[in-house]
């Protein structure tokens, strides 16, 4: 297959998740940051020194930078062999590599869009809580967990990744989103075996409701310490009764637990989107590659939130 009829059929929207208006403002959007990346390369390879010959001068790319963008898409939509996209471009299956470990991390950096703000892309815990603030938002707050492979043998830190919900080797990311189940934020990314608060406060929320204390979050049962922490701000699920309870206290804790259920249900909503990716239904590629690709996918699915 030729690189044009590759690219004709791999830049539909079944194959990158993205209608080709969205791809091509993607790709313009991308063309800058990739060239500066590209030009730093080039220039530690020389030891600092100048350019000797004009820029663009040598041999040609084999895989133009549209193209690239394309199969790093196709490879976070669909999980697909780097071998199999290299058949379809006819290339080696080391170029599509390359352009995979080139453009991701790019995805990655872009942020979260949000509604109504088309320059305004959220990149971390504390953006999240002033752009609440500033907004009016009641946040929805949930850990998800991606199975992953299993690490080799007698590797230190082996353990650190069995989940101990899932009992399978995960990945967990933190989803944060709004009412009308906009994923805003997806970070916060630690092993499986990590406890949901905990992730979150070595990303830092302990300092934040101090500082914007208008902002109001509902959680479920796992941040029952962070509403314990923060009893105006962040609210969890009423804890079980205990053996002695009344009939008339378990119906109104079923209640009050129900009604906090169907607030809280957007942010599953909101998780869901980005498990429409193949990546992220089940991560066959190495662990120190997910924090980026969790972070690409989520800041494309956002792109589409934010216009609903």
């Amino acid at each position: 297959m030729s690189s044009g009829w590759a690219r004709a059929a791999l830049s539909h929207r079944i194959c990158t998740g993205l209608p080709r208006r969205r791809l091509g403002k993607l790709i313009a959007e991308l063309a800058g940051p990739w060239a500066a990346q590209q030009e730093s390369r080039l220039r530690e390879r020389r030891g600092g020194r100048d350019r000797l010959r004009a820029e663009g001068a040598g041999p040609n790319r084999e895989l133009p930078f549209t193209d690239r963008v394309i199969a790093t898409l196709v490879v976070l939509r669909f999980q697909l062999p780097h071998a199999a996209l290299a058949l379809f471009y006819g290339v080696d299956r080391s170029t599509i590599t390359r352009a995979v470990h080139e453009i991701r991390p790019l995805l990655a950096a872009r942020g979260f869009a949000v509604p109504g703000e088309p320059g305004l892309r959220l990149r971390t815990l504390a953006d999240v809580f002033a752009y609440a603030a500033s907004q009016g938002v009641h946040l929805r707050i949930d850990g998800t967990e991606v199975q992953v492979r299993r690490p080799r043998a007698n590797r230190p830190g082996r353990r650190a990744f069995v989940s101990g919900k899932k009992k399978q080797n995960t990945i967990k990311p933190t989803a944060i989103g709004d009412g009308q189940g906009r994923l805003l934020w997806p970070g916060a990314i630690r092993p499986g075996r990590r406890h949901d608060a905990t992730a979150l406060r070595t990303e830092g929320i302990e300092d934040l409701p101090g500082r914007h204390p208008g902002v109001t979050a509902d959680v479920d049962s796992g941040y029952q310490g962070l509403a314990r922490d923060f009893p105006g701000q962040i609210t969890a699920p009423p804890k079980k009764p205990g053996k002695d309870a009344t009939p008339s206290q378990v119906t109104e804790r079923e209640a009050a637990r129900k009604q906090q259920s169907s607030r809280r249900i957007c942010i599953e909503h909101a998780i869901a989107e980005p498990r429409q990716w193949r990546t992220l239904q089940r991560y066959t590629g190495r662990r120190e590659y997910f924090e980026d690709t969790a972070l690409a996918i989520g800041g494309l699915v956002s792109d589409r939130c934010a216009n609903r």
